[in-house]
């Protein structure tokens, strides 16, 4: 197992981009998601996934990924694809990587198995040992219910991922189309799923994102769902489309209106600790009493809207003696 490293980056829309398809490599690259992953699993035909890795190290190398996170999701260990997906891409493109999303985690061992073959590689190509993370994608009920150890089984994981479509078939939800609600249910039928994801995230100190939503031209749908996601406490969204990048940077970004209360707050809160401020454990910012929840919750929301490159259009004026 590897040492700690530093994995806070922002992933609020999470592009997914055939890992067969020079010209949607060639396009994303321009597109202002936070985090673009090649995908050699899903959206990959088995008689083309060989001549894919091959492709996806070829536009690792040669692409402009400025400002992105760059991962490449693989095969799932059931299948005989995975070993080869990741020695060929982290020994072509190791040092232009960022992370392995593994898919279909089911237990803890299956990342274990990745960790360990990522260490290898990295040390017979003199790569810095444990800088490549791993993102688990949670697609069925096994996966879900064994997210907790999942979630501890090795420091390079950097997030949790709800894989919506085949968690959805592994526990026979009466729906068709991938992220809405199904039929005849009165409530939200992913808000467990979600939660447990979340939970299982947050005590580990990881990210977690939403899974897709494939009615890619109905982008007013597709906010409505992410907003579902970031209400909770989610951190970002896969897109599928161009339409839904601005979508998703929109809605797991703060509103000015809170990001500037947020950093308020914290201004306030310093000052008020602070012995000029008479060292108080809790004050007043207008008509609202701040205290160490205050600031812990305001961290959230400055820290979100400080990672979208977010300006202050306000500032701390400390009151008058």
């Amino acid at each position: 197992m590897t040492g700690p490293v530093n994995r806070l980056r922002p992933r609020r829309s999470c592009l997914a981009v055939p890992g067969s398809n020079p010209r949607f490599l060639e396009k994303a690259q321009s597109l202002p998601a936070d985090q673009v992953f090649l995908d050699l699993e899903d959206a990959c035909a088995p008689l083309a996934k060989p001549e894919a890795r091959h492709t996806v190290v070829r536009f690792l190398n040669e692409g402009d990924w400025t400002g992105k996170t760059r991962v490449v999701r693989v095969n799932d260990w059931t299948t005989e694809w995975t070993y080869r997906d990741v020695v060929t891409v982290v020994e072509g493109a190791g040092a232009r990587l960022d992370c392995i999303m593994l898919p279909k985690v089911q237990d803890a061992q299956q990342v274990v198995a990745l960790d360990l073959l990522l260490t290898q590689i990295e040390k017979t190509m003199g790569f810095e040992v444990g800088r490549i993370g791993i993102e688990a994608q949670i697609e069925d009920a096994r996966g879900l219910v064994n997210v907790d150890a999942i979630a501890a089984a090795s420091p390079r994981l950097e997030t949790i991922v709800f894989g919506p479509a085949d968690l959805m078939a592994s526990i026979n939800m009466k729906s068709l189309v991938v992220g809405e609600q199904p039929p005849g249910y009165p409530a939200d039928a992913y808000h467990y799923i979600l939660m447990r994801i979340l939970m299982a995230a947050r005590a580990h100190d990881l990210q977690a994102i939403d899974g897709p939503y494939l009615q890619i031209r109905d982008v007013d749908a597709f906010r409505t769902v992410a907003q579902r996601a970031a209400a909770l406490g989610f951190d970002g969204k896969w897109v599928l489309h161009p339409g839904q990048v601005a979508a998703a940077n929109e809605v797991f970004s703060p509103s000015q209106e809170d990001y500037d209360h947020a950093e308020l707050i914290l201004d306030a809160y310093a000052y008020h600790t602070s012995e000029a401020g008479g060292a108080k454990g809790s004050a007043m910012l207008g008509d609202e009493m701040i205290d160490e929840a205050s600031r812990k919750m305001a961290l959230v929301i400055a820290g979100k809207g400080r990672a979208a490159g977010m300006r202050r259009t306000s500032s701390f004026e400390a009151p008058e003696a």
